[in-house]
């Protein structure tokens, strides 16, 4: 997630995908560990359960407008980066770990930023359902909503080779940024729109600063990941990757324009002998 993902979860998407080339028997051993079936055989679970949080969200109507448009703009963007600015060098499927190659310890940060960012606010969105809180879910909904949609997008564009690295790793960078305004509106509401009652019990207590806790909590994680880690490693790291294709593939043209200019053409020779 907000990069991270992208940076170092390498996927096996790619390697399912048959090609022309490949046979009927491989394809299906190929296909067994990773597809759902029928129309929707190219998706992994994980993308699957995405897409049902993203339609839950979108259908409660607790995600503001201009959050529900945001995707949307955002892929368009990101089309339009792909097409016009820094288009993709024609190498095929890329690994994702290419871009970066995360140690032990930076996956700790992942998971670290897994249980901060996704499953400690679902589980506080339900937790919310069950206790009637409807303002813990209103102030939560709108950053997984954004997230789910931002993990999504992060892994299908690191299936294909029509997106360059710098297009995949502006993805969580703008992301990330929207979420963090997000995540500003989510402290406010639960520190300064909720109070808790004066004859309120342990469990209500309980409750009220884990909320609490944990908007500050993705506030203080998301702007590390933003500030410390997406703009000034991972970004610089997708364009040194996106030039130094770039520059390989221009002198390899240059190598074949000039070998091709070096031999002329044998048939014409073995006509004229």
């Amino acid at each position: 997630m907000s990069g991270v993902s992208l940076a170092v979860a390498p996927r096996s998407e790619p390697e399912a995908v048959p090609t022309l080339a490949t046979e009927a028997k491989p394809f299906r051993q190929q296909q067994e560990p990773v597809a759902i079936g029928g129309v929707m055989g190219s998706l992994r679970v994980i993308e699957l359960q995405l897409v049902a949080f993203i339609m839950v969200f979108s259908a409660s109507g607790l995600v503001p407008l201009l959050d529900l448009v945001f995707p949307a703009l955002a892929s368009v963007y990101i089309m339009a980066l792909s097409r016009f600015v820094f288009p993709a060098h024609g190498k095929g499927v890329r690994d994702s770990r290419e871009i970066f190659q995360g140690s032990r310890l930076f996956r700790m940060y992942v998971i670290l930023g897994t249980m901060v960012g996704l499953f400690l606010p679902l589980a506080y969105v339900l937790g919310g359902f069950a206790r009637t809180d409807d303002h813990a879910v209103q102030s939560a909904t709108p950053h997984l909503f954004l997230l789910s949609f931002q993990i999504l997008t992060e892994n299908i564009i690191s299936g294909w080779s029509l997106f360059s690295p710098p297009v995949r790793a502006l993805v969580p960078l703008l992301y990330t940024v929207r979420r963090i305004f997000v995540i500003i509106d989510w402290i406010q509401d639960v520190w300064v729109n909720k109070t808790l009652p004066a004859n309120a019990d342990i469990k209500d207590v309980a409750w009220f600063w884990f909320g609490r806790g944990l908007a500050v909590a993705n506030l203080v994680y998301f702007s590390v990941n933003l500030f410390c880690f997406l703009i000034p490693r991972f970004l610089p790291k997708a364009f040194e990757v996106y030039f130094k294709e770039r520059d390989e593939l221009h002198s390899k043209q240059q190598e074949d324009k000039r070998f091709a200019n070096g031999n002329p053409s044998q048939p014409s020779d073995k006509k004229t002998d």
